[in-house]
């Protein structure tokens, strides 16, 4: 079975950069680069597996980081200096900490203008007019909590729980499922559920297809808009559940 699924949530490499610094607490003036090169290339492989449509960017930074690792662990032979004018060495890392400082600070730009946006999309002027006949939903729309990021280190973590849970068996047919209804067994689900489902109730079977059918079902769903992902502190569990109205 092929998947040939492009996601536009993604917003670059040095999104992903940052949201892995952020994520494992690295001070971004003195990166690790053998740990935040392992953590990116683990995702790619994750999009990989998922048959995600990876742009050439992703994979030019995947360079890069690779060949600043190998510098970094280049031994350093550095001799005395001779002369007060002898500079230190750049550091390798300097270039990539000043794109993700710069990327940082206009993203961290671009959330504020949004939140204004938001505030002011709240206020409307208009006629005095009857308040008694109307219906008020005081009740403001929730924002998910959690990235597709941290939706594909969740598929990092089913992915090892299913092959290390998985039986000894034979696999004798494969049935394909399409997307679409495998969309409307997910909302089915949890719209029938009282409470919020653990994300990896969703998945199961250890079928490969199946996994990756329904991770991909859930991905779509919450670009529709139609389930809310939560999680409660960094790296617990998530927990998905439809939003009112998702079966209309």
């Amino acid at each position: 079975m092929e998947y040939k699924v492009k996601v536009d949530a993604f917003e670059g490499p040095l999104d992903l950069l940052l949201h892995l610094i952020q994520r494992l607490e690295i001070d971004i003036y003195d990166i690790p680069m053998a740990d935040i090169t392992e953590q990116y290339l683990l995702f790619i492989h994750t999009m990989k597996e998922l048959e995600l449509d990876v742009a050439s960017e992703y994979l030019v930074m995947a360079a890069t980081l690779l060949a600043i690792k190998s510098k970094t662990l280049l031994p350093n032979h550095e001799e005395e200096p001779e002369d007060d004018d002898w500079l230190e060495e750049e550091d390798p890392r300097d270039e990539l900490v000043e794109r993700l400082v710069e990327y940082k600070k206009y993203k961290e730009a671009a959330e504020e203008l949004k939140k204004k946006e938001e505030d002011r999309g709240k206020l409307y002027t208009k006629a005095p007019s009857d308040m008694t006949s109307m219906e008020l939903d005081t009740k403001s729309p929730s924002e998910l909590s959690v990235t597709v990021y941290d939706m594909l280190g969740a598929f990092q973590k089913l992915l090892r729980r299913k092959k290390i849970q998985r039986p000894i068996s034979a696999r004798v047919t494969r049935q394909e499922i399409p997307i679409e209804t495998r969309m409307g067994e997910i909302l089915h689900m949890l719209v029938q559920n009282s409470k919020p489902t653990r994300f990896f109730d969703l998945f199961p079977y250890d079928d490969r297809e199946h996994i990756v059918v329904s991770f991909l079902a859930v991905l779509e769903l919450m670009k529709r808009d139609k389930i809310a992902v939560e999680q409660q502190e960094n790296f617990s569990d998530l927990f998905v559940a439809a939003k009112r109205g998702a079966a209309e």
